[in-house]
């Protein structure tokens, strides 16, 4: 019996500490007052008039690809003047303060609620939901779709959607554990690509909750700067990405050793920042193969298109993704594409019709793809106008931002 005794104890002590940090949000949200503050000055009252289709978008302040995603869906939704959109980040140590300004002076609404720990961003969150009332919750990427849809649930937020940036997430057991039992009191799940919903419903995620609606790119700059000719290009290679984990730019350096073996000498343009331990290493074997005057570490690039529209060859080199912006962007520069075979970017690249699919993991095989695009100009040449056009028929943010309005209108008349 003592034994008994004990291990129950231990139980019931260790379900206290699983919802100890829910019992300290609640007491937070209700003994605190918001500290949060819009960064340009707006001061937009949920109770106000105007306000009754106000929606909130929060995503990570990390100026990732899902914050590149959330800014377009505000901005194109503001444009539109259906409804009246916020968008919240989670400050990051590397939020950028001149990309959130950049943001707000395109006329973007910005708030931004702190991110050091799960608990502060919570119980601020949710102190600015019960504020700003809105009446919809759009919940972007891992881990950012779990705090928000608690602060959502909190302050009775009476629609809630979480999107899923990224095929692969970081996932533990009691992650998935939370993000299950959020997706009960979630109005609709959404992957950014078909390869993201088939692994969600492989995650166990509600089948008829669960959509897909692809990313899309804002293709005003390939509109307005001047097309130029494929063969008038440099023949050489851009990968516009950030230096994380997922990203694969080992594989890429590589395989331009391989190519320098070969015959072949392209420039190779890396524009991105990200994690310094990554990029670190990227450099480091650049050094080693002997490639500095080969391969070129941009950082932060505010002229994407440019670059593009100058190169003939656009790389993702990456172990998984959700649908990679970088790859649309390339597309609509004309570019002849080619990416790894993997759930995100196999959903996006037709081979040999429109682009090259390669083996993951494989400097060989990523060397033979990229010598097929510098040898065959007219080969790479008719891929990059087919991308273009596919880009221009399918990956805009127009046709992006119309599903979410679309989505977001029949959660509101459901919920008249």
């Amino acid at each position: 019996m003592d034994f008994l005794h004990i291990l129950f104890s231990v139980g019931l002590f260790a379900i206290f500490l699983s919802i100890l940090p829910f019992i300290l949000v609640f007491l937070f949200v209700h003994l605190s007052k918001s500290r949060a503050a819009f960064e340009n000055g707006a001061d937009w009252h949920g109770n106000s008039s105007d306000s009754s289709d106000f929606i909130v978008h929060f995503v990570t302040g990390g100026f990732s690809g899902a914050t590149k995603v959330a800014l377009e869906i505000v901005r194109g939704s503001n444009q539109n003047q259906k409804f009246k959109s916020l968008l919240v980040l989670r400050k990051k140590r590397s939020t950028d303060p001149i990309r959130v300004q950049q943001a707000i002076d395109s006329g973007i609404k910005v708030l931004l609620v702190p991110g050091w720990a799960h608990l502060a961003t919570v119980a601020e969150l949710t102190c600015l939901l019960k504020k700003y009332n809105p009446r919809v919750l759009v919940c972007h990427g891992f881990s950012e779709h779990l705090w928000g849809r608690y602060a959502g649930l909190l302050a009775k937020v009476p629609s809630i959607i979480h999107v899923e940036h990224n095929s692969r997430e970081r996932y533990t057991p009691w992650r998935l554990y939370q993000a299950r039992w959020l997706s009960r009191h979630t109005d609709k799940i959404v992957g950014v690509s078909e390869g993201v919903r088939q692994n969600l419903l492989r995650l166990n995620f509600p089948h008829d909750n669960t959509i897909a609606i692809n990313n899309g790119i804002n293709l005003e700059p390939y509109r307005s700067l001047k097309y130029t000719n494929f063969k008038n290009r440099a023949p050489n290679i851009v990968m516009a990405a950030r230096f994380a984990k997922q990203k694969d730019h080992l594989t890429l350096i590589r395989a331009v050793g391989e190519l320098v073996k070969r015959g072949f000498s392209p420039d190779v343009y890396l524009a991105g920042t990200g994690n310094n331990r990554h990029s670190s290493r990227a450099e480091s074997l650049v050094t080693e193969l002997e490639l500095s005057e080969r391969v070129h570490f941009l950082g932060f690039c505010n002229s994407v298109p440019d670059l593009l529209l100058s190169n003939q060859i656009c790389v993702l080199s990456t172990h998984y993704e959700g649908m990679p912006l970088s790859l649309s962007e390339g597309m609509a520069a004309g570019c002849a594409v080619i990416g790894s075979s993997v759930v995100g970017v196999k959903e996006m690249i037709n081979h040999e019709d429109d682009g090259l699919l390669v083996e993951p993991n494989s400097p060989k095989a990523l060397a033979d793809g990229l010598e097929v695009l510098l040898t065959d100009v007219n080969f790479s040449e008719r891929l990059g106008l087919k991308a273009r056009e596919r880009a221009k028929n399918e990956l805009s943010t127009e046709g992006m931002v119309d599903r979410y309005e679309h989505l977001i209108g029949s959660l509101l008349e459901r919920k008249l």
